[in-house]
């Protein structure tokens, strides 16, 4: 498809000289093949699998399909499509609903550790932290316990018309029953403080060992809520993909072949097939020289093959699934592209509303925890340490997506590398090729030119068709 060939020109310099020539692939034949009664996926899966032992890798590009409104196979794969998306939305909406409760989780256990910090301050050896923990307790004491007394709390007694001014400066002193009775104040104040006095304290040990529990509680429901989103996420991945997949393509639908009421399909699937140039090989056989093999920093080059499959058919029921039998044009393109070519194309091909979808997912799951990390560190970070010592192997449910393993380091490190090489490929351009880099992709050239007409003309010769001698 000439899709193919506009991105390989937009990304390589080399194609974009030779496109001004008129001329992209280095190679291509067409190979044409009609039958209503033979379906089309010997002929795919003969090619894919012939690809791979002569041309190397292979993967998928392109997997496009567009039914005829009026067909049977239209509105079935319709149905389906509505379902995913269906399902796809009601885990997005639980993934949002898990998140927002995270949130909620992390605000409650901050204030849990700013409140128990001032027991922890109270209990300190040193006398001016223990004075300001025991002075901020007692405030919230009367702010959050006391003050439901109404005109009876101690603020409302040292504000109001009783005249017990100094009741609140003296419980904001006193630190034990025994300096109550020591203090210089009237017996009316002091009936009143003991028993609040003594009312604090215990409230000071109980709130504290109610506190604590409350507070591991929460943190053990917000590794369950982490884990829950980063299962929803997995789930809602899969639909979304299987939704994309049985979308039909707009752009298909201006086919003529396509008519709305007729039982037509049209299928677009593009491959391509790929292998690096071996230098020391091609040192060793004589092709490059032997100071080739001397030679650092040089690029690795491939020699591609594109094969394309147009296929205009009439899909036929065959108990629960469809078959096609039809027409098929499949176009084999050889082309020589560079590592940095090779990775620009790849991303231009990634830009769709797919990926973008996924990437939604990945934002709302990994992304959001990831911008959470300090705050999760905070919280969970002494339970981690005490992991580290006992256990060799890391269990902490975030390892999986904060990466404290090698092997997910490894990964995050690769996939980030690869992310800034291909920004400063889009900001810089993609450097021409040195002297020795254009031997290399000569031969790659000619590697694939061979490669991918051994697999158009093999076809053919295994198929009884005319062929070269």
């Amino acid at each position: 498809m000439g899709e193919i060939d506009e991105i390989i020109a937009s990304v390589s310099p080399y194609y974009k000289k030779r496109k001004k020539k008129g001329s992209i692939p280095l190679r291509e034949n067409l190979l044409v093949y009609d039958s209503s009664s033979e379906t089309l996926e010997p002929l795919y899966f003969w090619i894919l699998d012939f690809a791979k032992q002569r041309a190397g890798k292979v993967e998928k590009l392109v997997d496009n399909f567009a039914s005829s409104p009026g067909s049977g196979h239209f509105s079935e794969l319709q149905g389906k499509a509505s379902q995913m998306q269906q399902e796809a939305s009601r885990v997005l909406g639980t993934i949002n609903n898990i998140l927002k409760g995270v949130l909620n989780l992390i605000y409650d256990l901050k204030e849990f550790k700013i409140r128990l910090s001032h027991y922890q301050e109270a209990e300190s050896k040193d006398s001016l932290k223990a004075e300001a923990g025991l002075l901020a307790l007692k405030q919230i004491w009367m702010d959050k316990v006391d003050i439901q007394r109404g005109q009876g709390s101690i603020n409302a007694l040292s504000s109001g018309n009783l005249n017990f001014i100094t009741l609140r400066d003296a419980f904001m002193t006193v630190s034990s029953l025994n300096q109550v009775d020591k203090m210089d104040l009237n017996e009316r104040v002091k009936r009143i403080l003991k028993p609040r006095l003594q009312e604090f304290l215990e409230w000071k040990k109980r709130s504290k060992a109610e506190l604590e529990k409350r507070f591991e509680i929460e943190k053990t429901y917000l590794k369950s809520q982490v884990e829950a989103l980063k299962l929803n996420a997995r789930w809602a991945k899969p639909y979304l993909r299987a939704a994309n997949q049985l979308t039909t393509n707009e752009k298909l639908y201006s086919n003529p072949a396509l008519v709305n009421v007729f039982n037509t399909i049209i299928l677009e699937l593009t491959l391509m097939a790929y292998s690096p140039v071996d230098v020391k090989q091609a040192v060793i056989s004589k092709v490059l020289p032997r100071e080739f093999e001397k030679l650092k920093k040089l690029r690795t080059f491939y020699s591609v093959s594109i094969i394309d499959f147009n296929f205009r058919g009439i899909p036929s029921k065959m108990g629960q699934h469809y078959v096609f039998g039809g027409k098929v044009e499949v176009t084999f393109k050889a082309y020589a592209l560079n590592e940095d070519e090779l990775a620009l194309f790849r991303d231009k091909l990634s830009e769709s509303d797919f990926d973008n979808a996924m990437k939604f997912v990945q934002g709302m799951t990994d992304e959001s925890l990831l911008q959470l990390k300090v705050d999760l560190d905070e919280l969970l970070g002494d339970e981690k340490k005490e992991k580290k010592e006992t256990e060799s192997q890391d269990s902490n449910p975030f390892s999986a997506l904060f990466s404290f393993g090698p092997k997910k380091e490894e990964k995050e490190d690769k996939d980030e590398k690869n992310k800034k090489k291909i920004k400063e490929l889009k900001t810089k351009g993609i450097k021409p090729d040195v002297y020795a880099e254009k031997s290399i992709r000569s031969l790659a050239e000619a590697n694939s030119i061979g490669a991918t007409f051994d697999i158009y003309e093999v076809y053919k010769k295994s198929h009884g068709m005319a062929a070269f001698p």
